[in-house]
């Protein structure tokens, strides 16, 4: 009787699916039972398929194939490298290692990983591991710090894009006009369409600028300028979609675009001096460009005109020896003093409290501010002779 056949498989447990997999499995490796059972196993179950004829050792091992997940044995040899990218899945991470001919299968590294709870520790970066490991081998490299390859750089907050290039072409050595040439097209870089939308009346400039978002990366060895900067355009996306950046802008902030809201946030990052100020500097800039209560609607933010002098090759200068021509200079299509409304793009590239400080800035009437302590720190005002009062303070403070 076929039921009375010992198959070499443990009975599954009700509601337990996966189970009877893993326990074949579990018995090739020597946990439980021997490889001659797992044999006999898998020719019992090719005589019940349809028995044994002239394709049996190819049915043999597709059915092996299909019982058993393949995997090499022991620690490998030789020496391979393999980049974790940012955000990916442990199904990225096995297809890298299989492309690398580190491990055989995605699978047997996903049953790797699944049985390692520190699986979800591996972190971004270029590993060196070896050719044909096991892949419970080779999930233990990933884990271990040692055989990560340092080379990273790091983007501060508020850099603007020419700033960055310059710090990654000094971390990678290609030249700064490799990136210049790359990030003319944001589009093809993956910034979205959507993103260069405005509903303020100004004309879009498409631009790279607030879209290179700061942090630490891992330059990989055959790093290229187009491939660093989608890095750093695929990590703006994910910090803004898990803030929900674009979905709360459009719902709170009374019909101003999430493009607008990224120039607020870079305005607001040039001119804080203390992060506790970001989202407040935003508001005041929204109470400027919006609400119809300041002079000719213009931020008169002096960032913004130093911003210009940079993208022009022209030489920046301190605020206190900006002259009203500067600041006003009706040639420069970011000067807030002399145009109303925002800039033509961001100034810089914000960090995520800039960014969280346009998304939901705190309400208040505020028009006006000013640093009035060495920390940084800004005092707002809803009136100028508020202000008048805040600027003696600040002098007082030996900070003007």
């Amino acid at each position: 009787m076929i039921d009375d056949l010992d198959l070499g498989f443990d009975e599954p447990e009700r509601g337990e699916k996966g189970r009877h997999r893993r326990s074949f499995v579990q018995r090739r490796s020597g946990k439980s039972g021997g490889r001659g059972k797992t044999i006999f196993a898998l020719l019992m179950a090719l005589v019940l398929l349809g028995g044994i004829g002239g394709g049996a050792f190819y049915g043999f091992d597709r059915v092996q194939n299909y019982f058993v997940t393949p995997d090499y044995d022991g620690a490998g040899t030789g020496e391979a490298t393999v980049e974790v990218k940012q955000g990916a899945l442990i199904a990225d991470i096995g297809d890298a290692l299989v492309a690398a001919d580190v491990v055989k299968s995605t699978k047997a590294f996903i049953e790797a990983a699944e049985e390692n709870a520190l699986s979800k520790n591996i972190q971004p970066g270029v590993y060196k591991v070896r050719k044909q490991m096991s892949a419970e081998k080779a999930l233990a490299m990933l884990l271990d710090r040692k055989n990560k390859v340092t080379n990273q750089v790091t983007i501060p907050e508020g850099r603007t894009a020419k700033d960055t290039y310059k710090l990654l072409s000094e971390k990678t050595k290609i030249p700064v006009k490799e990136f210049e040439a790359a990030a003319k097209d944001p589009e093809a870089l993956g910034v979205p369409e959507w993103w260069f939308v405005r509903k303020d009346g100004k004309k879009v400039t498409k631009s790279i600028e607030g879209f290179l978002y700061p942090d630490t990366y891992e330059v990989a060895p055959k790093a290229t300028a187009e491939g660093l900067l989608k890095d750093m355009v695929d990590n703006f996306l994910s910090v803004t979609g898990e803030m929900k950046f674009a979905e709360q802008v459009q719902e709170k902030r009374g019909g101003i675009s999430p493009y607008e809201a990224l120039i607020v946030a870079s305005m607001a990052q040039a001119e804080a001096g203390n992060a506790d100020d970001l989202g407040k500097i935003a508001r005041v800039a929204y109470n400027r460009a919006y609400s119809g209560k300041f002079p000719c609607s213009c931020l008169e933010f002096d960032v913004s005109v130093n911003y210009y002098w940079q993208l022009t090759g022209k030489k920046t200068k301190a605020s206190k020896d900006m002259t009203t021509a500067d600041i006003r200079d009706p040639k420069n299509p970011y000067s807030t003093h002399a145009h109303p409304g925002l800039t033509p793009t961001p100034i810089n590239n914000p960090g995520k409290q800039a960014l969280q400080g346009a998304m939901d800035p705190p309400e208040g009437g505020w028009l006006f501010f000013v640093a009035i302590d060495k920390q940084g720190h800004s005092a707002f005002a809803d009136t100028n002779a508020q202000h008048e009062r805040n600027i003696e303070k600040a002098k007082q403070n030996g900070v003007l």
